[in-house]
């Protein structure tokens, strides 16, 4: 059996070391050798190092595991078994951008061999690892005259069709669900699905990931419907999401809370608790796209999850507009005040900025002439430069006319009244957009939140 054979340590190769591909590969690598592939040779570098560039991982998860960190293909020649997790996000029009999923199929279709597998763990919409990533695969095998197999025997390939996908090797998918700066609900505690092209490759993908999954396998009946399962995960999130945001205009205009509507509705037994908030990230804010551009190619415009996704994406400029509107009401001309804002990752206690919708309410807040600081306890200076074109302050001041709580960072829950009355000028306003804080914690201070 394949799963047997790879404990006879033939190699397992994880292609992407980001937030998933990494902590995939580390623990695998406590059972199987590992190789470990990402095209950046910076992170690849702090990973020989025993660094996680994502700041996710301690330096003793790196301890005592059978992995090497590269940028060459060589070594994936090598694997018998690949796992390809790279990232997948949308462009400036909001469609799936493939291109790093594509350029990974090909780089493993220059080292696969009969007999070997490939996993995708990438978000992706039903079909596209069969219809998209496969044919960009199985397109580099093509001239390539012979093959060492996973037993070592030389095998003669059809140079003009290339490897034979569910023949000559095996795929499957298995959608990740690594929750960033989750120290509970971690990869090992997490139920996996996998599937495959075949019911045995189903069992032999579920077997050798049995080895680091304590929560148990979950055998999806095909690779669409593993790839549906995820998509549907972030897309229901987001819509449970924009309903309450749609509620939190509705409320605002009425002068009811929010929270304190939703903690009263919370005492039926099925009543789900979502709250509001700005929905940006890696997952959420993105796999509906995935959805969408999948569905209007079958010729099907679908209206729930597009609404939902216009409400959530609007939810910058209402922060915003709202803000601008307190602020006159307090008698400050937006073009001359000075706002802080807290926080710029997508959740709190991490250090990842992607996709990070604090980012859209920056903007929109300086489209006002207003003068913004950020800072964030956990993001990277350099990165925020580089991806967003904004610095964060190391100093904070005592002149904001404004502060907005914008991610519930662990270090912001512990602020009191004192400290932000300290930073502020004469009548003061929060906008606590998590809801981190209650009004009457904050007496003498303007508050604010979703």
């Amino acid at each position: 059996m394949y799963s047997e054979l790879l404990e006879k340590r033939k190699k397992i190769g994880v292609i992407g070391l980001g937030y998933v591909g990494l902590p995939i590969a580390l623990e695998f690598a406590k059972h199987f050798s590992v190789v470990g592939f990402d095209i950046n040779e910076k992170r690849v570098a702090q990973m020989n190092q025993g660094i996680d560039p994502s700041q996710e991982l301690e330096g003793s998860a790196f301890e005592n595991k059978d992995i090497i960190f590269t940028t060459s293909e060589e070594e994936l020649k090598k694997v018998h078994f690949f796992i390809i997790a790279v990232p997948t996000d949308i462009d400036e029009h909001k469609v799936p951008n493939l291109t790093p999923l594509l350029k990974a199929s090909e780089t493993v279709g220059r080292s696969i061999k009969p007999g070997d597998y490939v996993v995708y763990e990438s978000t992706v919409y039903p079909g596209c690892t069969e219809e998209d990533c496969l044919p960009a695969l199985v397109n580099q095998t093509i001239n390539r005259r012979s093959y060492a197999t996973a037993e070592g025997q030389i095998v003669e390939g059809d140079s003009d069709k290339g490897l034979i996908a569910g023949v000559d090797f095996k795929y499957g998918y298995s959608p990740e669900r690594i929750v960033p700066g989750d120290k509970v609900r971690t990869l090992t505690k997490i139920t996996k699905i996998v599937s495959g092209c075949d019911e045995e490759s189903s069992s032999e993908i579920g077997k050798v990931y049995g080895h680091i999954i304590e929560a148990g396998i979950y055998e999806a009946s095909s690779v669409k419907v593993a790839e549906a399962a995820k998509v549907i995960e972030n897309t229901q999130r987001d819509l449970n999401i924009s309903l309450m945001n749609e509620l939190s205009i509705i409320f605002d205009r009425m002068g009811i809370d929010t929270h304190e509507v939703i903690k009263a509705a919370g005492t039926k037994w099925n009543f789900l608790k979502f709250y509001p908030g700005l929905v940006g990230g890696h997952c959420i804010g993105v796999d509906p796209y995935y959805l969408l551009h999948k569905s209007k190619q079958l010729g099907y415009d679908p209206q729930v999850i597009a609404s939902g996704r216009r409400i959530n994406d609007f939810m910058p400029s209402f922060v915003a507009k709202r803000l601008v509107q307190l602020l006159i009401e307090k008698g400050k001309n937006p073009g001359n005040t000075k706002i802080l804002v807290k926080g710029i990752t997508f959740k709190e206690n991490v250090a990842d900025i992607r996709n990070s919708k604090v980012v859209d309410l920056i903007r929109e807040l300086m489209s006002y002439s207003i003068h913004v600081h950020v800072t964030d306890p956990y993001a990277s200076p350099n990165e925020v430069a580089h991806e967003y074109n904004l610095t964060l302050v190391d100093n904070i001041s005592s002149d904001y006319d404004a502060v907005i709580v914008a991610v519930n960072h662990e270090e912001y829950v512990t602020k009191d009244v004192d400290w932000f009355k300290s930073i502020m000028k004469e009548n003061p306003i929060l906008v606590d957009i998590k809801a981190v804080f209650e009004a009457n914690q904050l007496p003498g201070i303007e508050y604010w939140r979703l």
